[in-house]
């Protein structure tokens, strides 16, 4: 799922000196979490909102470079591993740079969040079983090829959860009797968390997404 069609390029990094007055004015209008600051042409990290109300305005963004964030992913990091980065980060924009470091935009993380919703997962009817097993025990391949033994196509697989040493995997399965599935599971030695044959926990997941949505426009 390509990201690069989702890059803004609207917000130019900051120079050091630019006094912290301008940069104050621009979180007065805008929504992110983050601003992009370069020193000599080339990216070298973020300012945060809440660090520049913090700083004299006064200032210059050279006499604060100690409170700089260095996040960024790639042109071709892929969008799972850039959901993950503004999750580290805390951060509702995210600094794009090509493979030689030069930086190209940004993405806003209500694009990411709408990939993921369009996703299989979310989009197709089906449904979905929570199944738990020690950490060093579970594979996907085995969890896949349990549900496909039972002539049922995997829509979505993954971790949603680790805790003392045992691993929780959430599965998007077709609309089908979860019976026999369930005893499968529990033949290899897999709990099951729980196990719905309709969409209500989807509904849940959606609705949830969609909440974020009006919480980021906000």
């Amino acid at each position: 799922m390509p990201l690069d069609q989702y890059i803004i390029n609207d917000l130019k990094p900051f120079d050091l000196n630019t006094p912290i007055t301008e940069l104050q004015e621009v979180f007065n209008q805008l929504t992110y979490s983050h601003v992009p600051i370069q020193k000599d042409g080339i990216y070298i990290g973020c300012l945060s909102e809440t660090d520049v109300y913090c700083f004299d305005a006064n200032e210059k963004v050279e006499d604060v470079i100690y409170a700089i964030e260095h996040f960024d992913v790639r042109q071709f990091t892929i969008w799972l591993d850039v959901l993950d980065m503004f999750a580290l980060n805390d951060s509702n924009i995210m600094p794009v740079l090509d493979e030689h470091n030069n930086y190209l935009g940004y993405y806003q993380l209500i694009d990411v969040i709408s990939l993921f919703r369009n996703t299989p997962f979310f989009s197709e009817a089906g449904g979905i079983i929570v199944i738990e097993k020690a950490y060093n025990d579970y594979s996907f391949s085995e969890v896949c090829q349990i549900v496909e033994s039972n002539n049922v196509k995997v829509l979505g697989v993954f971790v949603s959860r680790i805790k003392n040493d045992m691993a929780q995997i959430t599965i998007k399965i077709e609309n089908s009797g979860l019976s026999a599935i369930f005893e499968t599971f529990r033949r290899y030695g897999y709990t099951i968390i729980s196990g719905h044959e309709d969409d209500s926990f989807l509904k849940t997941l959606k609705d949830r997404s969609a909440y974020l949505d009006r919480y980021l426009n906000l």
